[in-house]
């Protein structure tokens, strides 16, 4: 008995900080699903040893007391919580047993979203109170950011003396994720989840902060009203809708747990496709008289339950984390952590993507972290509980080697890459690669992996001196496929351009615009082999991060050991062959193409422009000379705009060709 009470203590304790923070400072230190556990080994203790119920217990009262950073307003009629179901066999004895004594029930079935409850209280269908559940009896007053949620009614569309409209303040997933990335982009603490960005931002002491975060307003049910007459929940959903409100939806009304089952089954697999969070199905008895007669607890309406999904989120903590190089050369940090279960799936190491979202998440090696699986798959950490921190987290540091082959690591825009040609863990991908930009068929994926994995090829140099045999010793190939594979590499070393040559090595930042443009300027390889920073950064498009990038590349005794060994297979770099005409207004000028155009598609118009001697770019910098554009440009005229890049309309762009006798 003596562990049972110091159990039953150390829950009480413990459930009371948590609500202390998911419900005042809007800050959870614990998943819902790890909370529910805890709270119900509270109750199923209470129920056995109901002598030890202290005053304090949260099971003596509904939610938790308001913050007083707002002014206490009293529900008319006291808004409680419901009880939870955690699976099918809960919801089914739920719905039987209510069956047992009222045959003619029938229940009808709501999504339950995963946000922060308000009601809002209408006087003469003027708006007059918004206040959040509180502790059911009275809750914060939040009347002026309420006013600021545009799903929120200030009068209702039809007249009516009294209603109390209860419902929930959402974000939607999509906003939650742009909420997030501009509070990354301040420097701002982030929110865990939708829930939290919803119930933080609805509580902001300034209700333009609440404007600006994209609130919306789902009604669900009433509290006290005058001179109205409903007979059901379904008929006070029509009325909601009536009078202004979105409602929940989809509804289904059933008859017994089979339909029931099959609704809730319906809307977990749903899940991932609808705009807003939703943790479960919420089930009422649709008729108010057998309400009534069913009546309520201390804590919540016995005529009604929650069917909770599966948990997509719990807390753990991360042990190590480990570094993986892509196939691009990209090194990822991945969490290890203490292994747990998320929608029935063990979950025990988690990508962190890239170093960039590390530093904004500030996330250390022993961290307590939120993860939930993304689309039920993909594991993610969401944030880290930063007050559940000791002291002796490590923080989790940039390699500066490649953590595969030891090579040289640069910083590639958010991610950090391993520049050395011959990297194991990149190769295969860079034979495919050099496929496409030497346009070598034949050598594509599955080629490129074989070549490997055979140990055939041991850096990109190797695939120059190949022989019809090792291609032989590939799966699938037969002397006629290797024949043809070996003759069209044969004929790529008979020469490419200086560009193709740039290009295939894979620079970091360097795509096709860049390697025009590098070739433009430096004409031959020795006086790309041999460029410097000055030269680099006069070009368009290449400011101090890629040139240094380009110039540690070019540096590398590795990759230079690389380029001699490709060269000294025969491989040609040959004069690209010039059109017999180029343009003078567009040549060796940077130009980004956008919009829609009425005479020719978007490529066909990038095509020409190459080929008259233009370097195309997919975006507008500093350093764009034109920007040509079309109808319904978008953001690159805006940015066109910003940096006053001369800007070309389409009737424009063909008047410049006629005049240089490339149109009639």
């Amino acid at each position: 008995m003596e562990e049972i009470i110091k159990r039953y203590n150390e829950l009480v304790e413990l459930i009371n900080k948590y609500d202390y923070y998911y419900y005042v400072l809007d800050n959870p230190l614990v998943s819902d699903a790890e909370y529910d556990e805890l709270k119900r080994e509270l109750l199923e203790i209470e129920k056995k040893y109901p002598f030890l119920i202290r005053a304090d217990s949260p099971s003596q009262r509904v939610g938790f007391a308001p913050s007083k950073e707002f002014r206490e307003l009293p529900h008319k009629e006291q808004m409680l919580s419901l009880d939870n179901a955690q699976n099918e066999e809960e919801i089914s004895e739920w719905i039987k047993k209510i069956k047992r004594d009222f045959p003619e029930a029938e229940f009808i079935l709501e999504p339950k979203f995963d946000g922060t409850s308000l009601e809002i209280v209408y006087e003469n269908s003027i708006l007059k109170y918004a206040i959040t559940r509180g502790d059911g009896l009275k809750g914060e007053d939040v009347t002026n950011n309420a006013k600021t949620i545009k799903t929120i009614p200030l009068r209702l569309l039809k007249d009516v003396k009294r209603i109390d409209v209860r419902g929930e303040v959402l974000i939607s997933k999509q906003d939650f994720k742009k909420l997030n990335e501009e509070l990354l982009s301040k420097n701002e603490k982030t929110f865990a989840n939708p829930r939290n960005a919803a119930a933080g931002s609805l509580r902001q002491l300034d209700p333009n902060i609440t404007a600006k975060r994209k609130l919306t307003f789902i009604a669900w049910g009433i509290g006290y009203y005058e001179n109205l007459d409903f007979q059901n929940q379904f008929e006070v959903l029509k009325f909601l809708k009536e009078i202004g409100f979105k409602v929940s939806e989809p509804i289904a009304i059933c008859k017994d747990e089979k339909e029931a089952i099959e609704f809730y089954r319906k809307m977990l697999k749903e899940r991932d496709n609808f705009p807003f969070e939703l943790d479960g199905i919420v089930i009422k008895v649709n008729q108010f008289y057998i309400q009534n007669e069913l009546g309520w607890t201390i804590k919540s309406p016995k005529w009604a339950i929650a069917g909770k999904f599966p948990a997509v989120e719990r807390t753990t903590k991360v042990i190590d984390v480990i570094y993986q190089v892509g196939r691009m050369g990209i090194i990822t940090p991945v969490a290890i952590l203490e292994p747990v279960e998320i929608s029935g799936a063990v979950v025990s190491r988690v990508s962190l993507h890239n170093f960039d979202i590390v530093r904004n998440l500030d996330i250390r090696i022993g961290d307590w972290v939120y993860v939930r699986r993304a689309g039920e798959v993909i594991p993610e950490i969401t944030s880290v509980i930063k007050e559940r921190r000791e002291g002796n987290e490590k923080i989790i540091e940039i390699p500066k080697n490649c953590p595969v082959c030891q090579g040289q690591v640069i910083k590639d825009g958010a991610y950090y890459k391993c520049i050395n040609l011959s990297c194991p863990a990149k190769l295969a991908s860079h034979l495919e690669y050099i496929g496409e930009v030497l346009e070598i068929e034949g050598l594509g994926e599955a080629t490129a992996n074989n070549l490997v994995k055979l140990n055939l090829v041991k850096d990109i140099a190797d695939i120059f001196y190949l022989t019809v045999a090792d291609f032989m010793k590939l799966p699938n190939f037969a002397e006629i496929s290797s024949r043809k594979l070996y003759n069209e590499i044969q004929k790529v070393k008979e020469g490419i351009t200086l560009e193709k040559f740039i290009m295939m090595l894979g620079i970091p930042s360097i795509g096709k615009a860049n390697s025009k443009a590098l070739a433009n300027k430096f004409k031959t390889l020795e006086k790309f082999l041999n460029c410097n920073y000055v030269e680099l950064t006069s070009i368009g498009g290449i400011g101090h991060e890629i040139a240094m990038n380009v110039l540690k590349f070019l540096k590398d005794e590795n990759n230079q050991r690389i380029i001699k060994k490709i060269l000294d297979s025969g491989l040609k770099i040959v004069e690209e062959k010039k059109e017999t005409r180029t343009s003078k207004f567009f040549y060796n000028k940077k130009v980004v193409v956008t919009g829609e155009l009425s005479k020719f598609t978007r490529e066909e118009v990038i095509k020409f422009l190459e080929s008259i001697g233009a370097i195309v770019s997919n975006s507008v910098s500093r350093k764009t000379d034109y920007l040509i554009v079309g109808k319904n440009p978008g953001s690159k005229l805006q940015m066109a705009q910003k940096y006053n890049v001369k800007i070309i309309s389409e009737e424009e762009f063909y008047e410049i060709l006629k005049s240089e006798g490339f149109l009639q």
